[in-house]
C-alpha cells in the first residue's frame, strides 16, 4: 500500500477519502468486526486498516475488492474504486487531465522528449527513471499509471478532440531507454499520426529557424470557447489563463507549425529515423 498516502494540502482527495472512509467504517461496524478482525479477513494488517479509516492511505482496488467480499457488500464497496481512481494521482496530473478532457483542440510543441500523450509505456518509464533525485519505485509506478491513464483521450473511435503535435527532430533521435525502446516509440508515433484527428509534425534540426527554443508548451481550446496554455519545466507545472500570455503562445505555436514539415513529410522523416535506428 506504499505510495498511496494522501497529501495534507489536497482538499479534493481529503473530501473524497472522508466519504469513502465513512462507507468502509459503516460496513465494517455493521458486520461487527474490529479493525484487527477485518484486517485478518481481507489479508491486511490492523495498522493499515486504521490508516485507511483515518484517511491517511488511499485504498487500492484490491483492498476494496477484498473488503466487498469479506463484508458481503454485493459490489457496493467495490464500486468505490471508480471514486478513488482519479484522486490517487498527483494533484497537478488530475488538473491537467481535466483540462484535456474539456479540450476540443489540443496543440503541443516538444523539444526535449516525446509528448506525454504519445509516449509508450516503456519510453515513459525511461523518462521518469532518468529523474534526479530518482523517484522511489512506488512513485515511479504512480506517475507511470497516471500518464497512461491520460492517453485514453486519444481514441480512434471518438476522433475527438483535434490534436496537433510538433516534435523537434532531436526527440526522435535521443535514445531514451535504449534503441529498442526508441524503435517502439517511433512506431507508436507513426501509428498515432495516421489517426484522422491527429496532425503530427516534425521540426527538423536542419532548419535554421526554430521559434520554440524557449522550451516546450501546449495550448488547449476548451468547450466554452476559451484557450489556456500550459508550460512545465523542472518541477514547475503552470496553467496560463491570461489572454495576453495565451495569445503570445498561440502566435508562437502557429509560427512553429509553419517552420515544421507538413504531416506527410513528417511521417516520412520518422520512417527514415526508424530505419536508421
Amino acid at each position: 500500500m506504499s505510495g498511496w498516502e494522501t497529501g495534507p494540502d489536497d482538499e479534493e482527495t481529503g473530501a473524497m477519502m472522508r466519504a469513502v472512509v465513512r462507507q468502509l467504517k459503516l460496513w465494517r461496524e455493521a458486520a461487527g468486526l474490529t479493525q484487527a478482525e477485518f484486517g485478518t479477513a481481507i489479508g491486511y494488517g490492523e495498522e493499515l486498516v486504521s490508516s485507511v479509516e483515518r484517511g491517511r492511505r488511499i485504498p487500492r482496488p484490491e483492498y476494496l475488492d477484498a473488503a466487498d467480499e469479506a463484508l458481503r457488500a454485493g459490489g457496493k464497496i467495490a464500486a468505490l474504486k471508480h471514486d478513488v481512481a482519479e484522486v490517487r494521482y498527483p494533484k497537478k496530473v488530475r488538473g491537467l487531465k481535466r483540462l484535456e478532457a474539456e479540450a476540443v483542440e489540443l496543440g503541443a510543441y516538444n523539444n526535449s522528449v516525446v509528448h506525454g500523450l504519445l509516449q509508450t509505456t516503456e519510453y515513459a518509464r525511461a523518462v521518469f527513471g532518468s529523474r534526479r533525485p530518482p523517484f522511489t519505485t512506488d512513485e515511479l509506478e504512480e506517475r507511470l499509471s497516471a500518464r497512461v491513464s491520460r492517453q485514453e483521450i486519444i481514441s480512434e473511435a471518438t476522433a475527438r478532440p483535434l490534436f496537433s503535435f510538433v516534435q523537434c527532430e532531436s526527440t526522435l533521435r535521443r535514445p531514451i531507454g535504449g534503441r529498442m525502446v526508441l524503435r517502439g516509440q517511433l512506431e507508436r508515433l507513426l501509428q498515432v499520426a495516421r489517426l484522422p484527428n491527429v496532425d503530427l509534425q516534425v521540426l527538423p534540426l536542419s532548419h535554421e529557424e526554430n521559434s520554440g527554443l524557449a522550451g516546450s508548451f501546449r495550448l488547449l481550446r476548451l468547450k466554452d470557447g476559451t484557450t489556456v496554455g500550459h508550460v512545465e519545466v523542472q518541477h514547475i507545472s503552470r496553467v496560463i489563463a491570461d489572454p495576453r500570455e495565451v495569445q503570445l503562445l498561440d502566435m508562437r505555436y502557429g509560427t512553429i507549425r509553419a517552420q515544421a514539415l507538413n504531416p506527410r513529410e513528417s511521417m516520412a522523416l520518422i520512417e527514415k529515423v526508424l530505419g536508421e535506428t
